[in-house]
């Protein structure tokens, strides 16, 4: 239990870690979006099926993050925050690397080899970084201190696009420069201490890491599973509208060519101001859930008006993805939720797993999204509909879950 007597500074050690390897994660999930017809076309994949590789690789690097969800989960759990945290740095940004040196024949098998491995790397920053937050911080300040570490995380969105666009054609040096920063964050492993309510539990005989815990108990299933689905309409949004939204916009017959890249950008740089009013909202009304429902409602209309641009100009479709990004900012509460929804000797094995659920659900989504088209709706419909089901299955979720504003964290599953 954390000492009362002690004032724990909100920007310390922990925080400004987990802030920076996150926005070193976001950079490297969101990196591959952005330079995806650079780099495939540099590869020398055919203009018609970039597309269908592009989603194959995606889904390659979402597989590994739900594995990797679940191994990091446990370690953090039974091994500590630390060693996962700095763990998933140094896998992912080993991997970021191997990404910018791939060629050859095999070239796109190697992309995926390093997509998975990536995504095995991914998986664990976040989650890990979240529980030390959550646990070296006060309750009254926990919810500012994710909110900073989400905030500052999803700019990597915006940096991973200036640095393409800074380098052009040249796609590997963005590869390069995202395992370099991962690299160079290993450096502060040395000033960051380990959670002091998992050093309690340490000297316990109570289960830790028992991922089976959250399928033998019914009701902590059920808590489990809430905590996945509020986070669906992000990856929608993300992985559906804005990484296509090249084919979204022709088929609405926008008035110019439209970069996937800059709309992902866009997107993030939005999203990290959504973060922020999130964060302080959920301060200001101490609650997670009323939150979340205002920004499920801000989603349901920037999805309608972004199905509704037939003919507008690239700077009005731009604008809209901006508008959908910010309503999408809710990414830091539901991060903090999952943590703070279980007890400490599995909060780090749900808060690694949940967010790479979320992020795992992308080909679900891809499925319906392609499930729709086969049924005989049309492209535009199909993703329209496809938003639909996810916001309304979020918000049900979340109207079902426990308030956890306050909630003493200090106590373990049994």
């Amino acid at each position: 239990m954390n000492s009362a007597s002690k004032p724990v500074k909100l920007l310390n050690a922990a925080v400004i870690v987990a802030s920076l390897g996150y926005f070193v994660d976001i950079y490297d999930l969101l990196l591959f979006g952005i330079i995806r017809i650079k780099s495939l076309t540099s590869l020398g994949v055919s203009a018609d099926k970039i597309d269908s590789v592009g989603m194959w690789l995606i889904n390659i690097q979402m597989i590994g993050m739900l594995i990797g969800g679940i191994i990091w989960g446990v370690l953090g759990d039974k091994r500590g925050r630390l060693s996962v945290l700095f763990g998933s740095i140094l896998l992912y940004s080993v991997a970021n690397v191997a990404n910018g040196m791939i060629g050859g024949e095999n070239a796109i098998f190697w992309y995926m080899v390093w997509r998975f491995i990536a995504g095995l790397g991914l998986a664990g920053e976040l989650g890990a970084g979240i529980t030390l937050v959550s646990e070296v911080l006060p309750k009254e300040k926990r919810g500012i201190g994710t909110m900073i570490v989400a905030s500052v995380g999803i700019s990597g969105a915006v940096a991973a696009y200036f640095v393409s666009e800074y380098f052009g054609d040249n796609w590997r040096i963005c590869y390069y420069i995202g395992g370099g920063l991962g690299l160079a964050l290993l450096i502060l492993r040395i000033s960051v201490v380990e959670s002091g309510m998992f050093n309690n539990i340490k000297q316990s005989s109570v289960s830790r890491g028992n991922y089976f815990k959250f399928f033998t108990n019914k009701e902590r299933f059920f808590r489990y599973l809430k905590c996945i689905m509020i986070g669906l309409p992000t990856w929608y949004v993300v992985g559906i509208l804005m990484t296509f939204s090249n084919a979204f916009a022709e088929k609405m017959g926008v008035q110019g060519p439209i970069n996937p890249g800059k709309a992902i950008m866009i997107c993030y740089a939005a999203l990290t101001f959504g973060d922020l009013a999130s964060g302080y909202l959920s301060q200001i009304m101490r609650s997670r859930k009323k939150v979340l429902y205002i920004f499920y409602t801000l989603v349901l209309i920037s999805v309608v008006l972004y199905f509704n641009l037939y003919g507008a100009s690239v700077q009005l479709f731009y604008t809209v993805c901006g508008v959908m990004g910010f309503s999408v900012g809710f990414w830091a509460i539901f991060v903090t939720v999952a943590a703070e929804q279980f007890g400490t000797n599995l909060r780090a094995t749900a808060a690694t797993t949940v967010p790479n659920y979320a992020r795992g659900m992308l080909p679900v989504i891809s499925l319906v999204f392609g499930g729709l088209q086969t049924a005989g709706l049309s492209y535009l419909q199909s993703g329209l509909a496809t938003g639909v089901i996810c916001i309304v299955l979020a918000f049900g979720f979340a109207y079902s879950m426990e308030e956890t504003f306050g909630k003493d964290l200090d106590y373990v599953e049994e």
